[in-house]
């Protein structure tokens, strides 16, 4: 059964320049997909192809049954046919119009007359609490404002697709973590379909039913965030998802070791495919995954230690954020403040120090960093209620 929104083959290039590279997409009726990746990988291009606003050179889009692009028969919908609703990052709001014509202008556009009669403008200021501000202008409204007015607007229509570019960038980490709750909750209660562009991988997890994670134009991985989490299908996913510690690994004839020689039994990591058939590969693991410890006596039992030298340390309230060196590479840890903060704060850089972790938390993947075929998992059953 074919999924309600689907892409296939889509090609965008400029000039020389391949942006967005053969790309199959299927979204699901009610599923938030939010597009992962760096800046450069083709995420908002594919958006904007999505919604019209950029015609690509090949491939086909199609919203539930009807195409809306397709490269071969030069099938091109424009913007305001295809159904849609549109949250820009820099909230694209009329200026010169109250917030309640902001909020209208779809429905107006749209010839909804009744729509307007029967206040949906309101309800729609109303679902992101708005509803007092919907005789200013946006030049009276802070940036959180700006942008629950932007939501109010993607909405009103109830739009087939709502696309989300990167809408909670220009806000400060207060706000960006408020409208970010509220956009989920909005979803969880409406179940609208939305498209949702970001690099920041905690958007994505706390707001993607399934995730896809872009590299150059194709998605590298197609998952729900549970799974991209645990399993990232390449060294790319690993470190894009948080991996950021990277340990260069060999195998001798007793076994693999570190950069620095130190054993590391890998019967408990996660090997992807190919890496242990090769005599070097590439260990991921997250800076929450270390411990740091005063001697080698205190590292638990089955952990892997590491002698090591520190190299700074950054306060953080309850934590810091320390960073030692290991043979070659820099490892990243958070350590708790009551337990190590005396002991950090009399220590100098190149301190000698114990870093331990388990090897089941590595991820391993052959020394190239490639990713390996896989097949996109379906979204859960309960789409739209991603918690």
């Amino acid at each position: 059964m074919t999924s309600p929104f689907t892409v296939a083959g889509l090609t965008k290039t400029y000039g020389s320049n391949v942006v967005v590279d053969q790309l199959d997409l299927e979204i699901e009726e009610g599923e938030f997909l939010v597009l992962l990746g760096p800046s450069g990988c083709g995420k908002t291009t594919t958006l904007r192809c999505l919604a019209g606003l950029e015609t690509p050179q090949g491939g086909s889009i199609a919203f539930k049954d009807h195409l809306v692009f397709d490269g071969r028969t030069r099938r091109n919908v424009p913007p305001h046919k295809r159904n849609i609703g549109m949250v820009f990052q820099s909230y694209a709001l009329w200026p010169h119009m109250t917030v309640r014509d902001n909020i209208r202008y779809p429905l107006k556009v749209r010839k909804r007359k009744q729509a307007i009669a029967e206040g949906a403008v309101e309800a729609a200021a109303e679902t992101v609490d708005c509803g007092a501000l919907l005789d200013r202008y946006p030049a009276q409204l802070s940036g959180g404002q700006q942008q629950r007015v932007a939501v109010a607007r993607g909405l009103v229509a109830q739009p087939d697709l709502v696309l989300f570019d990167e809408p909670l960038s220009n806000l400060d980490a207060r706000l960006r973590d408020q409208v970010r709750l509220q956009i989920h909750q909005l979803h969880q209660r409406l179940g609208f379909t939305a498209v949702f562009v970001t690099h920041d991988q905690a958007e994505a997890l706390a707001l993607g039913d399934r995730l896809a994670i872009m590299k150059s134009g194709k998605i590298e991985q197609y998952d729900v965030p549970e799974q991209v989490f645990e399993n990232p299908i390449s060294e790319y996913v690993a470190a894009f998802i948080g991996m950021g510690n990277r340990l260069e690994l060999h195998r001798g004839h007793d076994g693999w070791s570190t950069s620095a020689g130190d054993a590391l039994d890998l019967t408990h990591a996660v090997v992807r495919d190919a890496a242990d058939r090769t005599t070097s590969a590439v260990a991921r693991l997250r800076p929450d995954d270390v411990s740091l410890h005063r001697s080698i006596e205190e590292v638990p039992s089955g952990n892997v230690a590491l002698h090591a030298e520190l190299i700074t340390y950054e306060y953080g309230g309850r934590h810091f954020d320390v960073t030692v060196k290991t043979g070659t590479e820099q490892l990243a840890l958070r350590a708790d403040a009551a337990e190590h903060g005396s002991a950090l704060r009399a220590s100098a850089s190149g301190a000698e120090v114990v870093v331990s972790f388990s090897p089941a938390s590595l991820r391993v993947f052959a020394a190239d960093g490639a990713a390996h075929a896989q097949e996109p998992t379906a979204p859960p059953a309960t789409v739209g209620g991603h918690a």
